[in-house]
């Protein structure tokens, strides 16, 4: 299970350090692809079909909902090799859509690494924890609790 926060630095060459907590877990390569909310998921590559599983709930029909949600995601996915020194390439496609700087977030989300955008993280951020216990409550209703 990946958790925490964690504050990176991009290089020039768009180059980067997976958090050693979050390295010890994933592996030699991992894939890397858009996702939500304008940030990168980063996962193992032997977690990533469990991830996209439950993404589209096992589905096995192709309707279009698991399309599109198949063309968003796998679309823009890259395998990349995780070097002794534990860094990855960013690809540029993806910095550009996420929108990436000089330094970016890694946060630990359970089954996946989300890799965001500094400022755009620290907004969210302040914008979960103000609505964190309506969250909760919505949740709890929802499951009848």
């Amino acid at each position: 299970m990946f958790v925490g926060t964690y504050l990176v630095s991009v290089t020039s060459g768009k180059r980067t350090s997976i958090p050693s907590v979050f390295r010890q877990k994933i592996g030699q390569s991992a894939i890397l692809a858009k996702w939500y909310e304008n940030c990168l998921v980063l996962v193992g590559n032997d977690s990533w079909s469990a991830l996209l599983d439950r993404l589209t709930g096992g589905e096995r029909m192709i309707i279009e909902p698991i399309r599109e949600t198949e063309h968003f995601i796998f679309a823009s996915a890259y395998e990349v090799d995780i070097d002794d020194q534990g860094r990855i390439v960013l690809p540029d496609r993806l910095v550009v859509y996420a929108g990436l700087g000089e330094q970016v977030y890694f946060l630990g989300v359970g089954d996946r690494i989300e890799i965001w955008n500094k400022e755009l993280w620290e907004k969210k951020e302040a914008e979960v924890a103000k609505e964190a216990a309506s969250y909760i409550e919505r949740l709890a209703k929802r499951d009848g609790k």
